[in-house]
């Protein structure tokens, strides 16, 4: 099967990406050239540009530098979608549920899986049906965003996946999706200034400290 589904793969070599590109003029170029895609898909390509991106910051030549920090490392296994080291089935949509229903590791690694059939568009009928999967994306959601950024972001993006399409957009109502997103953004917004704010201490204390000596 993988062999025969490869004719009907058309892969796109991005070579002007880097840290200084910008993401949403370079989609807009790939969607251009690219007739397959429709126009509609342009904040997904941004979304794997914004991936592609990160790992190649990630890749061999920032680990030849030597530096690490070991206080960045994550507590608990993370699993995008775009990184995991499997191959999600729509047949096993139900162990992957299953795992929504255990520890964080767990629960990531089950909305990464349901994510990678998510942006499949053929695959959003079939995932959206099951009313159960749906509910228990957003129960967890709901509960165990503030464990997990990983976690958050793979189920709001299943959902954003879902909201392509206008025949999911009652359900996703329903579950009031948008209002928790906005709660999250908020949320991440007031966390990352405070670690600005921490950084502004930090810098003017070593400041200090070296006037000091």
């Amino acid at each position: 099967m993988q062999a025969e589904d490869a004719r009907y793969l058309k892969r796109i070599r991005v070579k002007s990406l880097n840290p200084n590109s910008d993401l949403s003029s370079l989609a807009k170029e790939i969607i251009n050239k690219c007739k397959l895609i429709h126009p509609s898909k342009l904040p997904e390509v941004e979304q794997l540009l914004y991936y592609l991106q990160n790992r190649k910051d990630t890749g061999p030549a920032s680990k030849a530098s030597g530096k690490t920090d070991l206080q960045e490392k994550p507590e608990i296994p993370t699993y995008d979608a775009t990184e995991i080291d499997e191959v999600a089935n729509i047949n096993d949509v139900d162990d992957y549920m299953e795992l929504l229903y255990e520890e964080v590791p767990e629960k990531i690694r089950g909305s990464a899986l349901i994510l990678q059939l998510a942006r499949n568009p053929d695959n959003l009928e079939e995932l959206f049906q099951n009313e159960t999967i749906v509910g228990a994306l957003a129960r967890v959601l709901r509960e165990d965003w503030r464990k997990s950024t990983e976690l958050a972001t793979n189920i709001i993006y299943i959902f954003f996946c879902f909201s392509s399409f206008t025949q999911f957009h009652g359900v996703i109502l329903h579950f009031k999706i948008g209002a928790l997103s906005m709660n999250i953004v908020e949320h991440e917004l007031k966390k990352c200034d405070l670690w600005n704010e921490e950084l502004q201490k930090k810098k003017k204390s070593d400041i200090l400290l070296s006037f000091e000596l």
